[in-house]
């Protein structure tokens, strides 16, 4: 086997599978080493709710044969009301998407090596210069990427990237039949992707149904664990107790039985990134993750990542520039410019949202019958003008106490 390429990445996630295909298009030699073995890909990392927009469908040519159902609609819930937002939507069969990325890029040229864990990086002098993999298994490259999601072996050892456990995000979910897709009193689920706001399911989080045909659907929930989630949480209580709490308490649930073998669990930490690179080495995907705050787009953040990461490889590899720190800096440029503009702002808003009551998710409700989807599409980017639409004079508790948090923690803008 060759062991010198252009280009290594460590994960074969959205992120990775993405810059891979990207690479090999541009004509680069490009390795993918991933810890999961091949007959079983993807098994543990098979964690996303797969829910996306046709943008990111079109974006990154992923074919019709990898979604379980397309949608028309999202719903978002509180406890007592909720809110229909015309948008069509897909849900993908998240483990056939990865293994669709896997054979494109293996298509193009790129090689992938499986029950590969990457454990460290080579150095020479101050340098990366390749990844160990598997105990004294070693692989070079010009160009060295970390797509590994939270573990991030490569990007902490280097440290690039510092994860704070005070924002690290859990969640759970598993896929159900015998679902009330459209049961009376709620909302009308059918070709929809449904978010709750209800800290009595999902303290500090939200929790989701996602139909996928028929009566089956994508249930599950995800919180941070911060001071938010704190604050509305039961003592002892787990992520998988929340989730039971759920399927024992909503109707729509009530003759609803697992499917076996889907079970899906994630994590990732929610922050700002210090840095994404230095010399020879990118950050992409999960391990430095970004979401929407209302809609979340995870998939779409991974891809877009891998992207921009696969652009400023080759805008230094194609000069024959050395991919210093400076050289790479485009990265960081494109993911703040393309991946996650007013990231600092959006990260705000997805915190305030969930330190609000549920009380003020039912209000929230009416608020977003009276404004317009332009407004929520603004917000949801960050947008100051449009954040300030969201609220009223009775929110002035709320925004004091969580600029009492931020600024305790030094983050506020």
């Amino acid at each position: 086997m060759n062991n010198r390429y252009d280009v290594v990445i460590a994960g074969a996630g959205p992120a990775g599978g993405q810059c891979a295909r990207d690479l090999v298009a541009r004509g680069y030699d490009v390795v993918v080493l991933e810890t999961e073995s091949e007959d079983e890909f993807p098994r543990q990392s098979n964690k996303s709710t797969a829910g996306t927009f046709p943008s990111m469908m079109a974006s990154f040519g992923i074919p019709d044969d990898v979604v379980m159902q397309y949608t028309d609609n999202v719903v978002l819930e509180s406890p007592t009301d909720h809110y229909v937002q015309e948008q069509p939507g897909a849900v993908l069969e998240f483990a056939d998407f990865k293994r669709y990325l896997v054979e494109d890029g293996r298509d193009g040229g790129a090689e992938y090596l499986f029950d590969a864990r990457v454990t460290a990086p080579i150095m020479e002098n101050g340098e990366i210069v390749g990844v160990r993999y598997n105990g004294d298994e070693e692989v070079y490259g010009d160009v060295v990427i970390d797509a590994t999601g939270p573990s991030a072996p490569l990007a902490k050892k280097l440290d690039v990237v510092d994860l704070k456990r005070e924002n690290h995000a859990i969640g759970i979910e598993y896929e159900f039949e015998g679902i009330d897709i459209d049961r009376p009193g709620f909302a009308d689920l059918r070709d929809a992707m449904m978010l709750r706001l209800d800290h009595e399911i999902a303290p500090g989080g939200y929790s989701w149904i996602f139909h996928t045909g028929e009566d089956t659907a994508k249930v599950g929930l995800c919180y941070i664990q911060n001071e938010h989630h704190s604050r509305y949480a039961k003592d002892g209580h787990t992520v998988d107790d929340y989730l039971e709490h759920w399927l024992e308490t909503d109707p729509r649930f009530a003759n609803a039985t697992r499917l076996e073998g889907k079970q899906h669990r994630g994590s990732a930490h929610i922050q700002l990134p210090e840095r994404m690179h230095t010399d020879r080495f990118l950050a992409i995907g999960d391990t430095v993750p970004t979401v929407d705050p209302l809609w979340g787009e995870g998939i779409n953040k991974c891809m877009q990542s891998g992207r921009v990461a696969a652009v400023a490889v080759d805008s230094c590899l194609k000069h024959g520039l050395e991919p210093t720190a400076e050289n790479l800096e485009v990265y960081d440029t494109l993911w703040h410019r393309d991946v996650a503009p007013n990231q600092r702002k959006r990260l705000l808003m997805t915190q305030l949202l969930y330190l609000a009551p549920n009380e003020r998710y039912d209000q929230f409700m009416e608020d977003l019958h009276r404004l317009d989807e332009e407004t929520l599409a603004a917000a949801n980017n960050g947008n100051i003008l449009a954040l300030a639409k969201l609220f009223d004079i009775d929110d002035a508790p709320l925004l004091a106490r969580f600029a009492k948090q931020q600024l305790k923690l030094g983050q506020l803008l």
